[in-house]
């Protein structure tokens, strides 16, 4: 019996010493493989995130970027990112002949929509910086009453202006800064009138999260001559909103 299990034991030691060998190598294997994958990991992250601004094609001519199946509406231009350079602004509109109505009195309308195509300017021609091909609707759609407010696209101290002029009902513009590699929503203005007469302007800070409103109270007033009450409020949001966000700028609703 002694003998057997000293049998036993020289067959079971090699085959302890071979597993536990075996078992030391496969644990190395996996440690150097994890190691490995971080490392290739890490140089992955790093290679994205560099080449991502590089990646994006350059262009001499900004008519070049618009899509197929879209023409340029209007075109503007002024330094948006504060390097010195004209950056550029594409209003562009789509084309398709089935948004192409008769009306009955205004006769053979164009009701296709608009949309916004943002282009920064360096040494070498331009660089996309933000598109939103359907944000804006038809400029013939019906203003009721009154015509249908004029959209302005234009650059103003380094933001991005996206104005509604609405002649004696007043305005309202949206100002987009370039941060976080978008343009984002960080100002509202909007001024109610009646001809002359400023009935309330209103104007939201979005980066501080304040919202001024001022009202006429000077109800002889006919223009210049108001007196405005002004209110201060917080406003709560939890993210700025993306210029690319934007579905619809006449459904973005602004009573905070």
């Amino acid at each position: 019996m002694r003998k057997l299990f000293t049998r036993l034991n020289w067959f079971l030691i090699p085959s302890v010493i071979i597993f536990s060998c075996s078992k030391d190598k496969e644990k190395k294997e996996l440690s150097q493989t994890k190691s490995d994958a971080i490392s290739t990991k890490t140089v992955t992250s790093g290679s994205i995130a560099a080449p991502s601004a590089s990646v994006k094609e350059i262009k001499k001519n900004p008519a070049d970027f618009v899509p197929k199946g879209y023409r340029i509406f209007e075109k503007s231009f002024g330094d948006l990112n504060k390097d010195g350079l004209e950056d550029c602004m594409l209003v562009i509109k789509k084309i398709d002949a089935a948004n192409i109505v008769n009306h009955e009195y205004r006769g053979k309308l164009d009701m296709n929509r608009r949309g916004i195509i943002v282009l920064l300017k360096n040494q070498n021609g331009y660089q996309l910086a933000a598109e939103n091909n359907n944000c804006f609707s038809s400029e013939n759609e019906d203003g009721g009453a009154y015509f249908s407010p004029e959209l302005i696209v234009e650059a103003e101290k380094g933001n991005l202006i996206i104005h509604y002029a609405h002649g004696k009902y007043g305005y309202w513009r949206y100002i987009f800064r370039y941060q976080n590699s978008g343009f984002e929503l960080i100002g509202y203005d909007e001024s109610s009138n009646t001809g002359p007469l400023v009935n309330s302007t209103t104007s939201i800070n979005f980066s501080t999260k304040k919202k001024r409103k001022d009202i006429n109270i000077n109800e002889e007033a006919e223009g210049g001559d108001e007196i405005f009450e002004t209110t201060w409020n917080n406003i709560k949001i939890t993210k700025l909103l993306n210029l690319t966000e934007i579905r619809d700028f006449d459904e973005l609703e602004m009573s905070y």
